[in-house]
Order: structure tokens, then sequence, then C-alpha cells
């Protein structure tokens, strides 16, 4: 088996595990990965993660044009203005979790920093995560958007829609992405009771430590 055979599997494998776990739902997210030859692979639109077929995943070359599958998801700028603006992403996923869609609707919900520092994890794997305004689903604005913030957060929170993630691999983009889902349903639990969150020092260290604000 190929390098791009084994990761298309790889991708329509975490995919179903997310959808069997409910954190995405009927023909809701898009996942795409960085292809060896430097192309990409992405989910087609309307498809469920549940159901994807390897095969008919849409392929793009290394200059952005698609070579191959079906047509992709209509998400692509969204998912090529992480590309572009951090060179080390390898992929790129797009949830409708609950929690965190959830907690993106309530009004006091943090912009700058959209989930509260409940947990070391959070911040291993996502850093500081950004709340970006609504844009209906497909919106070519939702990519100016992320390309606004420079390179600078590996994810970002999409207003009454979902979390979006660009990882240094396949796995770790996944991992992360649940990471925002639990932290989300974690504050969700805590609202209204006075928890002892990681203080600022504490929060210090574990960027210090773990290399967290990595540019492109």
């Amino acid at each position: 088996m190929t390098g791009e055979a084994r990761l298309r599997e790889r991708i329509c494998d975490l995919a179903r595990s997310m959808f069997e776990r409910g954190l995405t739902h009927g023909s809701t997210g898009n996942i795409s990965a960085r292809a060896p030859d430097g192309g990409l692979l992405v989910s087609p639109t309307g498809t469920s993660f549940g159901r994807l077929d390897p095969a008919r995943l849409a392929r793009f070359d290394a200059q952005g044009r698609q070579i191959g599958g079906d047509r992709p998801t209509k998400e692509m700028p969204l998912h090529a203005a992480f590309y572009e603006t951090r060179s080390r992403t390898a992929a790129v996923v797009h949830l409708h979790s609950c929690h965190s869609v959830a907690l993106s609707t309530l009004p006091d919900a943090d912009a700058e920093d959209f989930l509260p520092p409940l947990t070391p994890y959070a911040f291993m794997q996502l850093g500081r995560v950004r709340l970006l305004p609504y844009f209906r689903p497909g919106d070519p604005a939702i990519g100016d958007a992320v390309r606004g913030l420079a390179g600078k957060r590996s994810a970002v929170m999409l207003a009454n829609h979902g979390p979006v993630v660009a990882g240094l691999d396949l796995e770790g983009a996944c991992n992360a992405v649940e990471e925002l889902e639990a932290t989300a349903r974690l504050a969700l639990l805590l609202r209204g009771a006075t928890p002892n969150r990681l203080t600022p020092a504490q929060v210090a260290e574990l960027v210090r430590l773990h290399d967290i604000a990595w540019e492109g």
C-alpha cells in the first residue's frame, strides 16, 4: 500500500471514529490532510464522517488544482487559509460538535481566549483558541478571517457553527479538536460554579515547556 493509500484509509478511519462517538453528525464536518507530494486530500461536500470512501476523497495537487475525486467540501476556503498561513500544517479538521457550539452562542464568550483555563491539555494541544464571528457555511470570508490571524492560532471556534483545528499531523489535529470539545463540555458543566482554574503562572509554564505558540 502506498503512502497516499494509507493516508486515505486513515482519514476515513479517524472521521468514522469521531462520527460514531457523536463529535459530529449527519453530513456535517470536514477534514483534509497533506498528501506525500504536497497536495491535499479533502472530504467531499455533503458526505458523512461515518461513511467516507477513501477512493472518493477530493484530490488536489501541490498547486491547488483539483485532479481527482468528488467535489470537495464547500469549506475549502477555510482549509486553504490554514495551509497558506501555517506552513507546517499537515491536516485540518472542522466539526459541528455540540458543546463547543453551545459555548460559542453564549453572550459572555471570550473572543480572544474562547476556552477557560481548566486543564493543561487544552493549552498543550490547542494554545489559545480564537472565537471568530458567525459566517454562513462556505462563506469565503471565513478564509479571510483565518488569514487575518497571520498564522498565530492553530485553532479557532466559528460562532454558532463549530471548531476548526490545524495540526502538525492528522492524528494530532483529530486529538486537538476532541480536546476542544471536551474542554467546552467542562466549561458548560461548571457554568455558574467557581472552579479552581489554572493560574497565569501555570499557563505560562505550559506555554514555555510545550512551545505552544508554534508559527508557520
